[in-house]
């Protein structure tokens, strides 16, 4: 949304200052993107599935988890295996190891001297169900079974619905905020420093860039950070170009030439002017950055080079699937689960992208 130099260097008849008239124009646009995504029926009837889903996922050891919730033995008081460990002599147990509430001795011991709330689940990610034999269809227990390890995969979907959505969160944050920076910069300050950086732009984006992921994830144990490090090499420059672009339209609007011939620096120029204008069109390939940013997860997974071993993961339960082809519901429920996320921010992305371009025809 560009403003016109009018807006920002007079005041208007109710006697507003300059960043009043914008910060009104902007509040102004904003209701009407917002208005109009919400006409948008799919997207706004996704974005609140989505929604669901992720909140859901954020209390995930409150669902799937082989802890009580809370538990009461007498003599002894109450207890929150949920939020803390304990050992089985801090409620009159055996063992002063660390308490395993799948232990029939333990269960029967709560069971005879108080009680014990459990969660929906009674398995988290990563405790093994002894009792079946692995990998087993559904069941009551488990109602989408478990994998070739015994683990419920109920429990480790949605512990791995979660992961993904804050890891994709934290990859597009930090991806976005560098591509935008030096899209935006390039754009303003043009020339040599513009026509330099696109060649190696090109350069960048021409490398193998699943080789050479495989071999960066070779160099660094597997973790959360050098995951996040190595997937952020390659995707930042997803919207260098649509910052890049923004940001040459604008840096000739009359405000940014009043504000050169004012004396403003061109530091206080890029994130006063340039970067919040460019932010519109940057914001609806937003949506479309977190579906690569999950997909790029997932397959990583399904090879074998991204998070640890035993790591609640969709990727890794496609790869069960397909090396358990007998038991077709590992393959099928991995494949719903990331299906339909990726379908849901698509929908998200059309939405955002046509309550944009409706609002700025609108204001033009």
């Amino acid at each position: 949304m560009v403003f016109s130099l009018k807006n920002i260097l007079f005041k208007n008849k109710n006697n507003l200052n300059s960043s009043d008239v914008v910060k009104s124009a902007h509040s102004s646009y904003f209701k009407s993107v917002w208005k109009n995504f919400k006409s948008f029926r799919r997207a706004y009837l996704s974005l609140w599935i989505f929604s669901i889903i992720f909140i859901v996922s954020l209390f995930s050891e409150f669902i799937a988890n082989d802890r009580p919730l809370f538990m009461y033995v007498r003599g002894y008081g109450f207890f929150a295996p949920v939020f803390k460990d304990y050992s089985e002599t801090d409620f009159g147990g055996e063992l002063p190891t660390a308490a395993d509430y799948n232990d029939p001795w333990v269960r029967n011991y709560i069971s005879d001297n108080g009680f014990a709330v459990w969660p929906l689940i009674k398995f988290d990610y990563k405790a093994i169900n002894y009792d079946v034999e692995n990998p087993s269809g559904a069941s009551l227990v488990n109602i989408l079974g478990t994998d070739d390890h015994g683990r419920d995969v109920f429990a480790r979907l949605l512990y791995a619905i979660r992961f993904s959505i804050l890891f994709a969160f934290s990859l597009v944050i930090v991806s976005s905020f560098i591509g935008i920076l030096l899209g935006v910069a390039t754009g303003y300050f043009a020339g040599k420093f513009d026509l330099w950086f696109q060649r190696f732009v090109e350069v960048w984006n021409g490398l193998p860039q699943m080789f050479v992921l495989i071999i960066a994830m070779a160099m660094f144990a597997p973790s959360f950070w050098s995951l996040l490090f190595v997937l952020t090499l390659f995707s930042w420059t997803s919207l260098l170009g649509v910052a890049r672009a923004e940001a040459l339209k604008v840096r000739n609007q009359d405000y940014v030439l009043a504000s050169r011939v004012l004396g403003l620096s061109n530091i206080r120029i890029l994130f006063k002017h340039i970067l919040p204008n460019s932010l519109t069109a940057v914001i609806s390939y937003l949506p479309f950055a977190l579906v690569g940013a999950i997909g790029s997860l997932t397959a990583l997974d399904f090879l074998g080079i991204g998070m640890p071993a035993g790591s609640a993961s969709i990727g890794d339960i496609l790869k069960q699937g397909k090396e358990n082809l007998e038991h077709p519901l590992l393959a099928l429920s991995g494949f719903v689960v990331i299906s339909g996320i990726l379908v849901l921010l698509i929908f998200i992305g059309e939405g955002v992208r046509y309550a944009i371009d409706t609002s700025s025809k609108k204001n033009k």
